[in-house]
């Protein structure tokens, strides 16, 4: 049985987890010393030799990065799961979120996972790409979109996934079905319009 943390120790640990969650890698020996309110490097790395001597954090001395808590799978991350957005409303708002999936790092690349959000897709308007009704969308923030990129538009508060093609003084927002007419805005209207993100993984569950 592995002795009990310190207060502090905990807060190391956290820490160190908190950060390889959400950006893919652990902080440096600086960075947990400004966290914890530590000016010393020698003071963080005696929370750090505890940590390892009571079995809860593995660290490869050579390298400053190397920090790995004991059983952390930093292969797999939590993405938030955003509900319906009523207009006006911010879409990433923490108040929107109605759930979390836990997936493979694989399916949403190097992105930090703070910067991914999910969504879940509604009707058929992106099926020729391979994205269908019921599936979550993985979307990294972003406010611009390249030519043919799939991305999630706002347009008057409204929330939707097209293919995005600038096109002169308009922008041309193209499902991907063959019986849908592609949304054209142009920049004469004085729409709302905001990209939020480009799209970078579908997840789907079978039932």
């Amino acid at each position: 049985m592995r002795q009990p943390l310190t207060a502090r120790q905990r807060e190391a640990l956290d820490y160190i987890t908190y950060c390889l969650d959400e950006r893919g890698y652990p902080p440096t020996l600086r960075e947990i010393g400004e966290h914890m309110g530590i000016r010393s490097t020698n003071g963080v790395n005696d929370h750090l030799k505890a940590l390892e001597r009571k079995g809860y954090l593995v660290r490869e001395e050579l390298k400053s990065r190397a920090l790995r808590p004991v059983g952390h799978d930093d292969q797999k991350v939590s993405i938030p799961i955003l509900g319906q957005v009523a207009a006006g409303q911010p879409i990433l708002a923490q108040e929107n979120i109605s759930d979390r999936v836990t997936i493979d790092r694989f399916f949403v690349g190097k992105a930090p996972s703070k910067e991914v959000f999910g969504l879940v897709i509604r009707g058929d308007s992106m099926i020729e790409d391979g994205i269908y009704d019921g599936d979550y969308i993985f979307v990294r923030k972003q406010s611009t979109a390249e030519n043919g990129e799939i991305a999630v538009v706002m347009i008057e508060g409204e929330a939707t996934c097209k293919r995005v093609f600038h096109e002169g003084d308009r922008v041309r927002l193209q499902p991907a079905n063959e019986t849908m007419a592609p949304i054209y805005v142009h920049r004469s209207e004085f729409r709302a319009i905001d990209v939020i993100g480009k799209v970078v993984g579908v997840y789907r569950k079978l039932h």
